[in-house]
């Protein structure tokens, strides 16, 4: 998983399906986490029970927007009902934040960590923003 430590300094974690370019992308800074097997809302599940998400932001998680020709043919994205049934058992209320594609990408070069996993489902990914770790919980 993303190291605790180095997350306050960055604050930004990315979950990468199997499509996502994790290597290329790691290559401007940030960690590159192997988790292959694992499915995104697998690893999203165990991040949240240790990660906080950043509550002073409109939205904490951000998937990857469609691009148009997927908008166009009505592409599902079952997978983004998924994260947002982990979000709100954990306790995020606020919605995904979709950011268009090169956007997206761009903001995934300056996370700290890149976690490749094994999810299959199209747009897949998911940017995380850490919150505030309460003082009580560091003790």
């Amino acid at each position: 998983m993303c190291n605790m430590a180095n997350l306050e300094k960055q604050g930004i974690c990315v979950l990468a399906d199997t499509n996502f370019p994790t290597s290329s992308t790691c290559t401007c800074g940030p960690i590159e986490i192997r988790a292959d097997g694992l499915g995104a809302a697998e690893l999203l599940e165990a991040i949240l029970k240790l990660l906080p998400l950043d509550t002073y932001v409109p939205s904490p998680a951000a998937v990857m927007e469609l691009v148009d020709s997927d908008k166009k043919r009505e592409l599902a994205t079952p997978v983004w009902d998924i994260f947002r049934q982990k979000l709100a058992h954990a306790g995020v209320q606020a919605p995904l934040e979709k950011v268009e594609r090169f956007a997206f990408y761009e903001r995934a070069k300056k996370a700290f960590a890149v976690v490749a996993t094994g999810e299959t489902a199209l747009y897949g990914c998911l940017i995380l923003k850490k919150g505030v770790i309460p003082g009580e919980l560091l003790d």
